[in-house]
């Protein structure tokens, strides 16, 4: 047994590499853990075989655990320091092959992730091969008026600074797809369009830009609120993914962290609040980008123009979310994972059975443990609430008492489902309880019913402010009485999760109050400084938002959201050992999944993800 077995550090992992290391004539040494609970503990122990044993021979070792060697029992029992339960209950059997097998699917999904990244390295090659040769053919006349037609002599696509604010948070559109409405100075194939498109030279362009590019100004402040939204996430994510089953002082962790407010950038209740951020973003956005769709369609919201609307949304979403699917599947296989793996292996796996609902972004209405890349919910979740969009602004311009009425229906609707789902179920409002509660993800979490209201008022607040012919604030003190409101509710919402941490023995009703009305509430608590920072009351707040340095970061959020938990699963998976929970090691870790999601996350956007949006105006 480890040591601080009191704080939590139940788990016998043995050391995997000297279990390989062990050689016979006819064998080696193979790596096998045992699954056991012990009245309320769950834990493993590792166990070295040799590798001509299967599991089945490690679950009749563990079953019949009888076998006594010298006088110690097989798998001892827990002392009684850590369980008054002496008696063991195998859970299940796990090894760790010692080679690498991947199978036809891993292949697949290898040789896919492989294409999507060739082609764009391709296109680079090949178009600097043909600037090349035109910088030596083409007189500078030509190349002048070229350049005055949107494609440069070379054939590196030019902007004209529109944008679309088509978004999906937490990535942003509107300043990743900024090269729409291009033409082209030589009449070329299709092929030769679309190799430009895909061509780092064109991709490359704008992502380090530090203006906004959001179509007829305003908003400045959503990059910020976007960016800082994304690294709350990313701290969670990194804080919380190890204390799921890897922390050897789990109990020290959650005495510390649960009960302190100075950890509410780590802890899972308030951390998830960024996620209400991201609908509200994704809702006000996509209001904006429909009346603007609709307003260039003459006025006219035809089913072609929400058809287009739509297709914009997948194609925004669905080539990087699918590259990210192939890889996670092609790590599982190529990688030679540590003991502490094990959590994520059913889940991951899960990808071979159900991706076809990742396809279809409806992976969130699956039950959770059949969840493809299990972050991807959100994806899902979003698109779902999207397709609302297009019906809620109809009604809007068919009929404003219909449109209001439907809405506050709706908002009623998912407000009471939530509160009535938390008290029939016993839900907790809080993590990391909420991690051992499958109903908590199955029936609430994930949603779409129990998460709409956020996009919603994200919707109202885009049309807002969209169609709207004169401030609302009118008075400094009008600005002052809504900042301290909005303030108030902020710190009351991640206050009250601390005081509602623990998961209630019976139907509570102030845990129903908080889950049915936090995110609502959060969501107008964000509303309100954007429309502060929107008509010049933010103050010192809209200038740290509206600062140029968010912008860069904000064009690569999206693949930041979809990268960084790779880059976590990798660093527990590899792990042999487990983590020391102490505020210095969390800090190195968040700083170091930070870096190396930023820099991949640029790659896989010139890569992957702007080629796709460019694609659609390069053959035009």
């Amino acid at each position: 047994m480890g040591s601080n077995i009191e704080g939590g550090n139940t788990n016998q992992p043995g050391l995997l590499q000297q279990c390989r290391s062990a050689h016979g004539p006819t064998f080696s040494g193979q790596y096998c853990q045992v699954f056991l609970r012990q009245g309320t503990v769950q834990y493993f122990v590792g166990i070295c075989i040799p590798d001509s044993c299967g599991e089945d021979d490690v679950q009749m070792l563990a079953l019949y655990g009888k076998l006594q060697i010298g006088q110690t029992s097989l798998i001892p029992s827990l002392p009684s320091i850590l369980v008054n339960q002496s008696t063991q209950e195998m859970i299940m059997t796990h090894c760790l092959p010692n080679t690498i097998d991947p199978d036809a699917s891993d292949l697949t999904c290898l040789f896919v992730c492989c294409v999507m990244v060739a082609v764009p390295l391709a296109a680079t090659l090949f178009t600097a091969i043909i600037r090349w040769q035109r910088n030596r053919e083409v007189r500078p006349t030509a190349e002048s008026s070229c350049l005055n037609t949107g494609l440069n002599l070379y054939g590196t696509l030019k902007t004209n600074g529109s944008t679309s604010s088509d978004i999906i948070s937490p990535a942003s559109e509107e300043n990743s797809n900024n090269s729409a409405h291009t033409s082209l100075c030589f009449p070329r194939s299709c092929v030769y369009r679309c190799l430009q498109a895909f061509s780092l030279q064109t991709t490359s362009q704008g992502v380090f830009s530090t203006s906004s590019s959001i179509p007829g100004g305003g908003y400045s402040s959503l990059n910020g609120i976007r960016v800082l939204s994304l690294l709350w996430i990313i701290c969670g994510h990194s804080a919380q993914f190890p204390v799921i089953n890897n922390l050897d002082n789990y109990k020290d962790w959650k005495k510390t962290v649960e009960r302190k407010p100075l950890h509410v950038l780590t802890i899972s209740g308030p951390v998830f609040l960024a996620v209400d951020t991201f609908l509200l973003l994704g809702g006000l956005l996509s209001a904006r980008s429909l009346l603007g769709s609709i307003e260039r369609a003459e006025d006219k919201l035809s089913p072609g123009l929400v058809a287009n609307y739509l297709f914009r949304r997948i194609r925004r979403i669905q080539p990087l979310h699918l590259f990210i699917m192939c890889l996670t599947i092609g790590l599982i296989s190529l990688v030679q994972w540590g003991p502490y793996w094990f959590p994520f292996i059913d889940t991951m796996m899960d990808c071979k059975t159900y991706w076809w609902a990742n396809l279809l972004l409806i992976s969130n209405l699956l039950p959770v443990h059949e969840i493809c890349i299990p972050w991807t919910w959100y994806l899902s979740l979003d698109f779902q609430c999207y397709v609302t969009t297009p019906l809620l602004v109809y009604l809007y311009r068919l009929n404003k008492c219909m449109f209001v009425a439907v809405s506050g229906g709706l908002l009623l609707m998912t407000t009471v489902t939530s509160a009535v789902v938390t008290a029939l179920l016993q839900l907790p409002v809080f993590q990391p309880s909420t991690l051992t509660s499958e109903n908590y993800v199955l029936y609430y979490y994930v949603r779409p019913h129990t998460r709409y209201g956020p996009f919603l008022i994200g919707i109202l607040t885009g049309i807002y402010l969209t169609t709207k012919k004169d401030q609302l604030l009118k008075q400094k003190w009008q600005a002052a009485l809504g900042w301290f409101c909005c303030l108030s509710v902020m710190a009351a919402l991640v206050g009250l999760a601390y005081i509602l941490r623990e998961t209630p023995a019976y139907p509570s009703v102030p845990h129903a109050l908080y889950q049915g009305l936090h995110r609502p509430l959060w969501a107008l608590a964000v509303t309100w400084i954007i429309l502060a920072c929107e008509e010049g009351y933010g103050g010192f707040i809209q200038r740290l938002l509206s600062l140029g340095f968010w912008f860069p970061l904000s064009n690569i959020s999206f693949a930041c959201y979809l990268t960084h938990p790779v880059f976590i699963l990798l660093y527990i998976g590899l792990q042999e050992t487990p983590i020391h929970y102490s505020n210095i090691n969390f800090m190195y870790l968040f700083f170091g999944n930070l870096v190396l999601t930023l820099v991949v996350s640029y790659v896989l956007t010139v890569l992957v993800e702007k080629p796709y949006l460019l694609l659609k105006w390069s053959s035009t």
